[in-house]
């Protein structure tokens, strides 16, 4: 059993890259299926936001973490050189520590962000309904939710965090110095417009323009937020009466072009805009930058802001860490509990077809006794095999959990049971 993590992040990768390797939640299911379709490959989980694309894997042996680099590449569209040189793969507790630190914010580029918590329940109830997750991963998921609500309820880790909505609006704020008055357009209207809308009306903004591709989602957060809807047909309008644009949509092309910039620009000549694009795969197409009187920022220029927070929680963070510490080391005790498994089912087994074997032997011989006490003597004969194996398990399962793996062989001699590797068991709850 191999339990691997690879991918790549904020840190390790520019959203150039990110963009084309982003996986939507539509087709994480057919990316699931096709990591599946490898015999070899047991469980899988894939984790797609704006910062990060990782695929989580139990697998045969970390032979396979070639082959998910592979997958990788060809999903995105990118040559393999470029992937490797800013991919990590992280195995085994390494990969368990890891998933503890996303979902805790510690990994996200706010420190102590919250909606990266909400991503990763999403990825694993897909990976689940797919059919994709199994002991394994069902139980690192299970435990990653549960780290990240703990480190957000035991520590200050999301006090005063940035959002990555509330960054931009920062970002907003930062490039004119005050909000007050100005006109903002929203495009998409997804969670981050939703955070960016409430900072934009508390930083003073006087009117808010929502523009998506679904307009039920428009209109039910104008009507809680409040701001105008604006029809997808009708964005080159908004743009020419907005001074600042965030935008936020999980459009696979770009929803704003040179060709719209192009007419914008000419109706407003002496007044600048400034587009911040938080989407990943980028919603402007970076083309745009270079037009007189367009400022353009992607998700990576909000670094600055979150660095600058990050300080007053990094104190927060170490609470944190120790706390993922010890669920590390208790997910990887369960990791090794887990050899012990199908010794102690051979050993019931075999201690099994010994109690069939001497009742059959036996039963046909009392033919004279009522049913009754045909009934008590097997049930005699049956507890006392069971209370047999009860210690002989106790010490297997806590042989598996120290790392004795050679007193693990020393029971399989004992007892003559054969060397079976683990099942895989795909889908089990437990």
């Amino acid at each position: 059993m191999h339990l691997v993590v690879i991918g790549v992040n904020h840190k390790t990768a520019p959203v150039e890259l990110r963009e084309r390797l982003a996986v939507d939640e539509g087709e994480i299911g057919v990316a699931l299926n096709k990591l599946k379709s490898n015999p070899r490959i047991d469980e899988a989980c894939v984790v797609s936001t704006c910062n990060r694309t990782e695929i989580y894997v139990v697998a045969h042996s970390k032979n396979e973490d070639d082959l998910l680099l592979d997958f990788l590449a060809d999903y995105g569209r990118v040559e393999r050189s470029d992937l490797d040189a800013c991919a990590y793969c992280y195995p085994g507790h390494h990969a368990a520590k890891h998933l503890f630190e996303v979902a805790s914010g510690l990994d996200s580029m706010a420190l102590g962000e919250t909606q990266i918590l909400g991503q990763i329940k999403s990825a694993y109830c897909i990976a689940d309904g797919s059919c994709s997750t199994g002991r394994i991963l069902n139980n690192l998921f299970q435990r990653a939710i549960t780290v990240g609500k703990r480190a957000r309820t035991e520590t200050r880790i999301s006090s005063g965090a940035f959002s990555i909505g509330a960054a931009a609006v920062e970002l907003a704020r930062f490039v004119f110095g005050s909000l007050n008055g100005r006109t903002a357009l929203l495009i998409g209207a997804g969670k981050m417009s939703k955070l960016a809308t409430t900072h934009l009306k508390a930083n003073g903004v006087e009117k808010v323009y929502v523009c998506s591709r679904t307009p039920a989602r428009v209109e039910s957060l104008v009507e809680e937020l409040g701001g105008e809807a604006v029809e997808m047909e009708h964005l080159d309008d908004a743009l020419c009466r907005a001074d600042v644009v965030i935008s936020s949509t999980s459009s696979r092309e770009p929803v704003i072009t040179m060709e719209h910039m192009q007419r914008v620009m000419e109706s407003r000549p002496c007044a600048p805009i400034f587009l911040i694009d938080i989407a990943v795969p980028r919603d402007v197409e970076p083309e745009v930058a270079g037009m007189k009187g367009v400022f353009l920022y992607n998700i990576d220029d909000l670094r600055f802001l979150v660095d600058r927070s990050a300080s007053e929680r990094e104190s927060e963070a170490d609470k944190v860490r120790e706390m993922i510490s010890e669920e590390t080391a208790s997910f990887m005790e369960y990791i090794r509990t887990l050899e012990a498994v199908p010794l102690i089912k051979q050993l019931r087994a075999k201690f099994e077809s010994v109690y069939v074997s001497e009742w059959e032997r036996c039963s046909s011989k009392l033919d004279h006794l009522s049913d009754h006490d045909l009934e008590c003597i097997r049930k005699a004969i049956k507890s006392a095999v069971t209370k047999l194996t009860h210690d002989p398990i106790l010490r297997m399962k806590d042989y598996a959990a120290n790392g004795g793996s050679q007193k693990l062989d020393l029971v399989r001699e004992l007892f003559g049971l054969e060397q079976d590797p683990m099942p895989s068991d795909n889908h089990r709850k437990d």
